[in-house]
Formats: C-alpha cells, sequence, structure tokens
C-alpha cells in the first residue's frame, strides 16, 4: 500500500511540474512573439472623425532625428473604410526640417488597383494599406522633422479615410 500511495505521489508531482513547466514555455513564447513585431523609431496616428477628413484638418508629425548616419525608411499607413469612393487618394505633404528649410509635394497613393480590388490587409468595414514614402533615405541635419500632412482631393470633406499614420524606422542595411 506505501508503494502504491508514493508511485501515486510521485506521478501527481510529475504531471503538476509537467504542467508548470509548460505553462512557463506558453508565456515564454507569447512574450517571444510579442518582442517579435514591428519597432519604429517614430510613429503617430491621426484618428479621422466620421464626418470625413476637411482640407483645413492637417495632420503634423514632428520627429527627432539624432544620428544622420543611420538610414531610414518613411512609412505612411492609411485606414479607410470599404465604402470609401476613390481608388487614390491625393495628399499634399509638406516637410520642415531642423534648419528651417520647407519643402512640399504632391503625392499620390493607389488604394486599389486598376479594377477596383483594395490594397493593403482588408478585414470586416476597413482596409490597412502601408506605402514606403521614402525608402533608404538619410537626413541631413540633426534635430526636429516636420512632416504635415493635407488632404488634396476635390472633396471636402473627404469621406471614408479613417485614420493616417506616419512610421520612421530603421533601414536594413543594403548591399
Amino acid at each position: 500500500m506505501c508503494l502504491f500511495s508514493l508511485y501515486d505521489y510521485v506521478a501527481k508531482e510529475s504531471l503538476l511540474m509537467t504542467k508548470q513547466f509548460l505553462f512557463i514555455l506558453l508565456i515564454l513564447s507569447q512574450l517571444l512573439l510579442i518582442s517579435c513585431g514591428k519597432s519604429y523609431v517614430f510613429e503617430k496616428t491621426y484618428d479621422i472623425k466620421k464626418g470625413g477628413w476637411k482640407y483645413d484638418n492637417t495632420l503634423d508629425y514632428t520627429f527627432e532625428v539624432k544620428d544622420t548616419t543611420k538610414v531610414y525608411n518613411l512609412l505612411l499607413e492609411i485606414s479607410h473604410s470599404i465604402d470609401y469612393s476613390y481608388q487614390n487618394c491625393y495628399l499634399k505633404v509638406y516637410t520642415k526640417f531642423p534648419s528651417g528649410e520647407k519643402t512640399d509635394y504632391l503625392l499620390s497613393v493607389d488604394l486599389a488597383d486598376g479594377i477596383g480590388r483594395w490594397q493593403g490587409d482588408c478585414s470586416g468595414e476597413s482596409c490597412t494599406t502601408l506605402f514606403d514614402i521614402a525608402k533608404q533615405t538619410t537626413f541631413k541635419g540633426v534635430g526636429k522633422h516636420t512632416i504635415t500632412l493635407e488632404q488634396y482631393m476635390r472633396k471636402d470633406p473627404l469621406k471614408g479615410i479613417e485614420s493616417l499614420a506616419i512610421k520612421l524606422e530603421e533601414a536594413k542595411a543594403t548591399q
């Protein structure tokens, strides 16, 4: 009888230790997966009100560059409803550099292909697309840089745009 009880005890302890080990392994694997996501030097998102994006609602993104020798990718992420009425979206992009110099240019981003299929990831009633604004780029000066986005479509307000984000990531070295 004692031998049987000892065997049950060892079996229960072994099962308990196995469950604890599996639980710890599960937690560690979740932490590893979470830490493997994209890491951005800068990331800021503006949500657009349901009434639409108005001409005078400009979006400012200010970030600091500390190292001009590093190479970066500058990304634009746009989320829109599947009811957005256009294939593309025109944006006026203004950049202000630490030196005070300012530039601007017109950017057209294709949210759908030529036959109307949405680009990017669509889920439910929304689609999100990530665009390269500047790939493998460097910055001339150390300090604060500001990018301002202005909607430049023929509709005011522009309905269907849900959010816009600017993301800055360190680029991987190219050979």
